[in-house]
C-alpha cells in the first residue's frame, strides 16, 4: 500500500513539518525522503514544461512514484470533449517521470453529470500500461454504466471522502486508488483514528493481496492534518498485516495555534 499526502507547497507546514532552516526549494526532496509517494496537484492548475518533470524525476528517491493529477483544461473546461489531444500533451509533458510515474488522476467538476462516453472515449485515449484513476463528484454517476466502462478500461474509481460522504466502494480494477479530503470532527480537517481504523479495514478487505498496488493521498492539507493522519493510517495498515510505503518517523508539530491547529484530533 503506498500512502503519501497531495501536494506538498503549503506554506502552513512551513513550521509544523519542514525542519527548521529547510528552504522551500527544498521541500520537495524531505517530502520524497519522508514519503515513497506524492500526488501531483499543480498539475490540476497548469501544466509545468517537461523541465519540470525531469527535475522532479533527478530529485526524488530511486523508488518514488509521483502521482499526477490531470489538468483542468480536460476536466473542467472542456469537461472531457475530444480529450486525445489534451492527454498526449499532458503525457508528453510527463514522459521524463519514466518509471517514477504513478497514476493518473481525472477528477471531474461536482456540477458535470454523467456522460459515460466522454470518459470512456477519455480512457481511450490514455496509453496502453498508464493507471487511471476517476473521481465523479456528481451523483449522477453512480450507474452500472459507470462501474462497467471503468472495469473495461482497467480504471480505478476513487474512492473519496468529505466529511463521511463518500463515492460507492466499487472495486473496478486490480489496484485501488483513495483521497481523503477532510474528515468530519473537530478540529476541521483532521480525521480521527477510529475514522481511519475503518477504513484501514475496509482497505485490507478489499484488497487483501499485498501484490495489489492501493494508492492512498491525504488531501486535507491545512494545520499539517495530512501528514499526521497518514502516519496513522499507514501505522494502522501495518498492524493489519499488510505492507505499507514509508511514512515520516515523527509527527508534525501541532501545537501552535498560530499555524491553524487548535487541538488533537480524537486518538
Amino acid at each position: 500500500m503506498l500512502v503519501g499526502t497531495s501536494g506538498w507547497q503549503y506554506r502552513h507546514w512551513r513550521y509544523a513539518y519542514f525542519r527548521k532552516g529547510t528552504p522551500q526549494t527544498k521541500w520537495f526532496e524531505q517530502v520524497m525522503r519522508d514519503f515513497r509517494t506524492v500526488e501531483l496537484n499543480v498539475t490540476f492548475y497548469r501544466l509545468p514544461r517537461s523541465e519540470v518533470f525531469q527535475g522532479w524525476h533527478a530529485r526524488s528517491t530511486a523508488d518514488a512514484v509521483i502521482t499526477v493529477k490531470a489538468s483542468r483544461y480536460l476536466t473542467h473546461i472542456k469537461r472531457l470533449k475530444d480529450p486525445q489531444p489534451s492527454v498526449d500533451m499532458l503525457m508528453d509533458r510527463i514522459r521524463p517521470l519514466q518509471e517514477k510515474l504513478g497514476p493518473i488522476l481525472v477528477q471531474l467538476p461536482p456540477d458535470m453529470t454523467v456522460d459515460v462516453d466522454a470518459l470512456d472515449e477519455t480512457l481511450r485515449a490514455s496509453p496502453s500500461g498508464v493507471r487511471v484513476a476517476v473521481e465523479p463528484r456528481h451523483e449522477s454517476w453512480w450507474t452500472d454504466d459507470l462501474r462497467r466502462c471503468l472495469e473495461r478500461n482497467g480504471a480505478a474509481l476513487c474512492w473519496a471522502d468529505r466529511k463521511g460522504a463518500i463515492t460507492p466502494l466499487w472495486r473496478t480494477a486490480d489496484w485501488g486508488y483513495l483521497r481523503f479530503h477532510e474528515g468530519k470532527h473537530d478540529p476541521w480537517p483532521f480525521y480521527t483514528a477510529d475514522e481511519l481504523a475503518r477504513w484501514s479495514d475496509l482497505v485490507v478487505e478489499t484488497f487483501p493481496l499485498d501484490s495489489e498496488d492501493v494508492y492512498v493521498y491525504f488531501n486535507n492539507d491545512p494545520g499539517a492534518a495530512a501528514i499526521d493522519n497518514a502516519i496513522t493510517f499507514a501505522a494502522q495498515i501495518s498492524g493489519r498485516g499488510h505492507a505499507v510505503t514509508r511514512v515520516p518517523a515523527e509527527r508534525p508539530d501541532l501545537s501552535g495555534r498560530d499555524h491553524g491547529v487548535v487541538g488533537l484530533p480524537t486518538p
